[in-house]
């Protein structure tokens, strides 16, 4: 019984935290051993890029999104837009038709998102496609912050940062906030090391000659696109200086309801890159994988709470201070998680007990997204 609670706290500590603290020694050293190459920004050489996005009844923030990508830094000669619209039923496509710039695709029938980007990735023929959601915004050099990078042959895809739009009004952000300030660091190191664990879909890129079309019933499509380019072998690059930026959720029902989402396609995507388990072909990518996304989305809430558990029989049957510290300290943890809960339900903003309760949440959807 020790031994498993032993191993299971283990597994919990690496999930969350250990494989941070590793990871950063793993670049550190690799920093002192191989020296970083800059990226030089090169206008002259910058690929022919498709800018896309994938909009369904948007109309509330679809001419700021139109205006955001037009007022992007990058050639004019070498840059198309091209917004899709599939479905849309309210004034989406005929705010977008407004703009000469753009080009409009639209269908009256809805097939959803990823139908969308398959029927517009067949009119590409530029040498990288860049996508973005219609709700997040861009910094003007984003584009030329991406595009740099494909000057190295190895990177197949460029993954932007994410940042959430502090909201006083928002009971999320707090919460969300922290934990994204948290991935985009393990990003960075990732993206040193050899390749970040997939692309979030606010902003990320690809090679167009790389593109591999999706099952249409795939939930984290923009995981799964660049996923697939990582396991041919290429890089993705992180980019921090390329960051799309969008509000919070509204509350933590709207939270939470993404989270499981998210969670649902983490598995789904676990089952879909079986092949990624294999050591073999590409180590380095499979224990990034592995420490940043498989044990997060499978085993580690589940070993949360066999760990409380055990280590409440271990302390009924042994007089050992270790594991009563431990149990205290699981209590304490638990018990500001309730107490972010509540405060929450009484839409008050106390930092130290939302994040406890922002992680309580997060495990907790991804045994509900898994089931």
């Amino acid at each position: 019984m020790k031994i498993i609670f032993w191993i299971s706290l283990f597994i919990i500590f690496y999930t969350f935290i250990g494989y941070g603290i590793l990871l950063y020694f793993i670049v550190i050293i690799r920093r002192i051993i191989k020296r970083k190459k800059t990226v030089e920004l090169n206008i002259e050489n910058l690929p022919t890029l498709t800018f896309v996005v994938a909009a369904y009844n948007e109309e509330n923030f679809i001419e700021e999104k139109i205006q955001n990508s037009l007022a992007l830094l990058y050639p004019s000669k070498r840059i198309e837009y091209l917004f899709v619209t599939d479905g849309s039923s309210d004034e989406t496509p005929s705010i977008v038709s407004k703009y000469e710039q753009v080009k409009l695709m639209h269908t009256p029938e809805r097939k959803g998102k990823i139908n969308a980007m398959h029927r517009a990735m067949k009119q590409i023929k530029t040498d990288v496609v860049v996508f973005s959601d219609a709700n997040a915004f861009l910094n003007k050099d984003a584009l030329t912050c991406i595009a740099r990078h494909y000057a190295d042959n190895r990177v197949g895809a460029v993954a932007g940062e994410k940042k959430i739009r502090v909201d006083k009004l928002s009971d999320a952000t707090a919460g969300e906030g922290f934990y994204w300030k948290y991935e985009s660091a393990l990003k960075k190191w990732d993206s040193e090391l050899h390749s970040v664990v997939g692309a979030a879909g606010e902003l990320f890129s690809i090679r167009t000659d790389l593109y591999e079309a999706v099952p249409p019933d795939t939930v984290l499509d923009d995981f799964m696109i660049s996923m697939l380019i990582a396991k041919k072998g290429f890089r993705i690059v992180y980019e921090p200086q390329a960051y799309a930026t969008e509000s919070a959720s509204a509350n933590i029902a709207e939270e939470l309801k993404r989270k499981i989402r998210i969670a649902a396609g983490g598995v789904q995507s676990i089952l879909r890159l079986k092949n990624l388990f294999n050591p073999v072909k590409n180590p380095v990518l499979t224990f990034q994988y592995i420490s940043h996304r498989v044990l997060r989305w499978t085993v580690t809430p589940f070993l949360m709470i066999l760990s409380l558990l055990l280590n409440v029989m271990i302390v009924l049957q042994n007089k050992e201070l270790i594991y009563d510290i431990l149990l205290a300290a699981q209590i304490a943890f638990y018990i500001m998680a309730l107490l972010g809960w509540v405060v929450e339900k009484n839409r008050l903003r106390i930092k130290i007990l939302f994040i406890p309760y922002y992680f309580c949440l997060m495990n907790y959807a991804v045994i509900a997204g898994i089931f």
